[in-house]
């Protein structure tokens, strides 16, 4: 529908009225004219117009036109009032051209090129406008995408730095130990350091050095202490890099451990630990 009617405001309507489009166009218009009624109703509008056009600016002629346009085509009127109706005197056919006729028809057709012309800049004109709005809008969607990067980045940095902060300050005292968790059979390639606390018994576990696997939704992991044989909870964590947290957590204390293991629970933890889903190990 959009291109039915652009097509009526291009003015080939109007060229096709006046007689001014080629054989094919001329063609071309009569089968959309039968095809869709919106193009009828608007040739007779056009029609209506330079009709009523034409009578606005008609001019009355004199008395004596008549005598003139018989005289002009040889006729004698006197003659003509004696002659029997079944003998027609043969007269040859002349064209008589009104000279005002052609100029106001010349002008009206200047005056359709012109506002076609017009239509065709003025649209060229905002497709140019609107190819520029939507680059502009594409730079600046990539700055702001850029942007939101850096600011990732930095904040990433942020958050690793105070990390390694706090793992200079623990190495330096003597009262932390470093238990090293290494893979088990279900995931060997994993790792995590677990950091305890010998004078207050705290415990902390290091994001920047866990290489655990995704826990799903329904999952997270479970820290234990081995304490003379018999696995204690020390809470549960999960496998996250986000710079919310901290990127060392404090889990809870425990007086005394043999070993550190870390398993796979339900949401919330269990209260013994799925063997089957041990992950890491260390000893202390």
């Amino acid at each position: 529908m959009e291109n039915l009617k652009a097509y009526i405001e291009s003015g080939v309507l109007e060229l096709y009225v006046l007689g001014d489009l080629s054989p094919e166009e001329t063609l071309h218009v009569k089968e959309l004219a039968s095809q869709h009624q919106e193009i009828r109703d608007e040739l007779a509008a056009i029609e209506y117009a330079m009709e009523e056009f034409a009578m606005q600016n008609a001019v009355q002629p004199s008395e004596d036109v008549e005598t003139k346009l018989f005289e002009k085509l040889g006729i004698n009127i006197d003659e003509e009032a004696n002659l029997v109706s079944d003998q027609p005197l043969p007269v040859e056919p002349k064209i008589i051209r009104f000279d005002n006729s052609d100029g106001k028809v010349r002008s009206l057709r200047y005056a359709l090129v012109a506002c076609v012309a017009l239509l065709i800049i003025s649209t060229a004109a905002l497709f140019i406008t609107y190819s520029k709005l939507t680059d502009a809008h594409d730079q600046i969607a990539s700055l702001n995408l850029d942007k939101e990067k850096f600011a990732g980045v930095v904040s990433k940095l942020e958050y690793n730095n105070r990390g390694l902060n706090n793992l200079v300050e623990m190495n330096d005292s003597k009262d932390w130990a470093t238990v090293r968790m290494q893979g088990q059979a279900i995931s060997p390639q994993s790792k995590m350091n677990v950091y305890w606390n010998k004078k207050d018994k705290s415990v902390l576990i290091n994001y920047l050095a866990m290489d655990l696997p995704k826990a799903d939704a329904k999952h997270e992991y479970q820290l234990w202490a081995l304490v003379n044989g018999k696995p204690v909870s020390l809470g549960v964590f999960g496998k996250t890099d986000s710079t919310s947290r901290e990127a060392l957590l404090k889990m809870q204390t425990i007086q005394e451990a043999q070993a550190f293991a870390v398993t796979l629970e339900p949401m919330g933890g269990s209260v013994n630990p799925t063997m089957e889903k041990l992950t890491v190990m260390g000893g202390v």
